[in-house]
């Protein structure tokens, strides 16, 4: 618990070397709701999007996820967001 380094983590799925519509397709799984955002409930789970035995993420590694990605401060991650984040 509170180990999530999102960088590592991308780095790790091999997300970072992806191309966009690789980057766009994986937003589109985390986006549960299909609202074009990734909002704080659905960042909890992004682990398990990745892998069946992947585990939630605590509050304090969703809240640290999200204000790295938040770059508007309208507490969700619009997928312009996701993928700048992914490439940092």
């Amino acid at each position: 618990a509170d180990s999530f380094d999102h960088k590592r983590f991308f780095e790790v799925v091999g997300l970072k070397s992806k191309s966009s519509d690789d980057v766009k397709k994986v937003f589109t799984v985390l986006d549960a709701d299909n609202s074009g955002f990734i909002e704080e409930e659905e960042l909890k789970f992004v682990l398990k999007g990745f892998a069946k035995d992947g585990r939630d993420l605590t509050d304090k590694e969703t809240k640290a996820f999200l204000k790295a990605a938040d770059k508007d401060g309208d507490g969700k991650i619009g997928i312009d967001e996701f993928a700048a984040l992914v490439k940092e």
